[in-house]
């Protein structure tokens, strides 16, 4: 007996299984996009971190010799440490600030929510530069407002420019108020709330402190870890312009933060290569960084099911 033959697909499952076909052409532009901008870039930068390269000759392969220079350099080492300070303040900062935003303006209709909203999301359409160049009048000591509004009040002023600490907390403020669309994610988050939930509180007469930390931020929750997740590899990119502009790593080098050593390294010092084996790291270090809060949320949710 012959091979039955398969039966013939009818019209509209032809044109379904075409336009299935079609659509799957549509996410061409986005992985050449990611091949191009992110994937092709790392693998440079992986292949130039074992190499001794300076740009006007070709790349030398080296090994492991850049590597075991980055184990010894306490510079970079350094420049991780306050990368990871300016980190842990500025986030929470970021977070607490996004969230507040969000929770204030979720029911604000009319023109004075719209307004609000375009005011939260604002900073983050200023380019970088600038936003750095705008903090780097604010915190200026002789005439910036902050140092001004302080002195207005009696209360001591912080050298935001001159002193260790006072040029890294100065970095934190640049950092910290860039929140839009941290903002944006939160205020969906805390829409994702169903509102007879809300009522329901009400007719029980919860306090808003009551609805707020029992009703709101745990369903937030899990939006809000990812959140934390997404400032933190945002702040240790963004690090790095405020880091040249405002401070310029210093004074003592008390703001010389990990991506501006990359960048000294490469195009003060022309060291290509060993840039590479810095940025490299860099990555490495911030991805365990962002996992850990991953970790141990998972780790938190399979004690509670226990």
């Amino acid at each position: 007996m012959g091979r039955r033959g398969r039966a013939p697909l009818r019209p509209g499952h032809r044109r379904a299984a075409v336009r299935g076909a079609r659509a799957g052409w549509l996410g061409l532009p986005f992985l050449l996009g990611a091949f191009l901008v992110v994937l092709l870039p790392l693998g440079l930068a992986a292949y130039l971190a074992f190499t001794d390269y300076y740009g006007f000759e070709a790349p030398r392969w080296s090994g492991t010799d850049n590597w075991a220079r980055l184990a010894g350099d306490g510079q970079f080492w350094r420049s991780v440490g306050v990368t990871g300070v300016v980190a842990a303040i500025a986030v929470p900062i970021r977070i607490a600030l996004a969230v507040g935003a969000a929770l204030l303006l979720a029911r604000q209709g009319g023109a004075a929510g719209a307004i609000g909203r375009t005011a939260a999301y604002l900073p983050s359409v200023v380019p970088e530069a600038a936003w750095a160049l705008l903090w780097l009048w604010i915190l200026n000591p002789l005439y910036g407002p902050l140092p001004a509004a302080l002195r207005a009040v009696g209360a001591p002023v912080p050298g935001f420019l001159t002193e260790p600490w006072g040029a890294r907390w100065g970095l934190v403020l640049v950092l910290a108020f860039q929140v839009g669309e941290a903002f944006v994610v939160a205020l969906a988050a805390r829409r994702t709330v169903p509102g007879a939930l809300y009522d329901a509180l009400a007719v029980e007469g919860a306090s808003p402190w009551f609805t707020t930390t029992r009703l709101t931020l745990p369903v937030m929750a899990p939006i809000l870890l990812l959140l934390t997740v997404r400032d933190l590899v945002v702040v240790v990119q963004n690090a790095f312009v405020p880091a040249l502009l405002v401070t310029g790593g210093g004074p003592g080098n008390a703001t010389l933060t990990a991506p501006l050593l990359v960048y000294e390294r490469a195009f003060e010092y022309g060291e290509l290569g060993y840039a590479s084996t810095l940025s490299v790291a860099l990555l490495v270090l911030t991805a365990a960084a962002a996992a850990l809060p991953l970790w141990l949320a998972a780790r938190l949710a399979q004690r509670q099911r226990r």
